[in-house]
């Protein structure tokens, strides 16, 4: 795809129509509105695949890359200039002439549990109903608590707020970013511990999608993109691409910063988390990626490919 540098006065911008895909967006037009005052951002609300099927696992039709295939559409096809994505939607690997241009900062990556009554993942009664659409979430559950019941809930953060107060679910757990960023912390009910639930990879970070010649909108994105954020990201996603995991897989990863190393935590899991494969590997910022594939090797080395192959029917 051939490069494009000259200047616009105005861009669009792609979201999912969801309340929080539309948050999220509007926070990213406000940053670039004030960065680049002389350049008019508007929004484009794109439905995608994800969105309209809400009855099945997401495993079972396709997986994550449903929440983006429709906007990296309209990219390609020069309707809409760039993307907000949550991370954790992004396939790892990106069609041909686009890329990631800009992670801002990153928010609360972990998973939190909100209960009906108020009670602590340690304190529901034996056999509680647990609301999530995740499998990762799912066999970390299970594994630190195997009398739970867990019971599939998809749909946007409001619908999944509402199951609850109607009493389907005793709890349900979703991703502390969502909440914190549309004000809804105080739903929350207990951080959940990455001892017991580590997190997606990318999980609350933001990925900002766009066509990789467009030096002009990497150039627009440059001072929003937070470089700490964006390194943790990369390693995460390094494991996960090796490990060629996809949404069908228990698979969590958390990198953390720490001078100029970087400590990654991760874990290969059974569905019903009787198995659990968990290890951890640093390095240096120098050379990120390889990280990832260090702790991939670690993991596989250990039987996670086992675990991986009897998940994907390939054993």
């Amino acid at each position: 795809m051939s490069e494009v540098s000259h200047e616009r006065s105005s861009v669009v911008l792609g979201t999912r129509g969801s309340k929080l895909a539309v948050h999220q967006s509007e926070w990213v037009q406000a940053q670039l509105q004030a960065l680049a005052p002389h350049v008019t951002v508007t929004l484009r609300r794109i439905q995608t695949s994800g969105d309209k099927i809400l009855d099945v696992p997401l495993a079972q039709f396709g997986g994550k890359g449903l929440f983006v295939k429709e906007i990296e559409e309209a990219l390609l096809n020069g309707e809409i200039d760039l993307a907000v994505h949550s991370m954790k939607d992004v396939p790892t690997e990106l069609p041909e002439g686009l890329a990631i241009l800009c992670v801002p900062p990153r928010e609360d990556p972990r998973d939190v549990l909100i209960s009906r009554k108020g009670l602590s993942l340690a304190d529901l009664p034996l056999g509680a109903r647990i609301g999530t659409s995740s499998l990762r979430r799912q066999s970390q559950l299970l594994h630190a608590r195997p009398d739970l019941t867990i019971v599939m809930l998809r749909g946007n953060l409001d619908t999944r707020l509402k199951k609850l107060r109607e009493g389907q679910f005793d709890a349900i757990v979703l991703a502390a970013a969502g909440l914190r960023r549309l004000g809804w912390g105080h739903e929350i009910t207990e951080y959940i511990a990455p001892e017991i639930s580590l997190p997606a990879i990318g999980q609350g970070a933001l990925g900002i999608e766009g066509r990789s010649g467009d030096l002009f909108i990497r150039s627009l994105l440059s001072g929003l993109n937070h470089a700490p954020s964006q390194t943790a990201v990369r390693v995460e996603r390094a494991l996960l691409h090796r490990l060629q995991g996809g949404c069908q897989a228990p698979i969590a990863a958390h990198a953390t910063l720490a001078g100029t190393k970087v400590i990654l935590e991760g874990l290969v899991a059974s569905v019903d988390g009787k198995e659990l494969i968990r290890d951890r590997a640093e390095g240096s910022l120098q050379d990120p990626e390889s990280i990832g594939i260090q702790l991939a090797e670690q993991l596989i080395d250990r039987g996670a490919d086992k675990i991986l192959r009897a998940i994907y029917g390939t054993a």
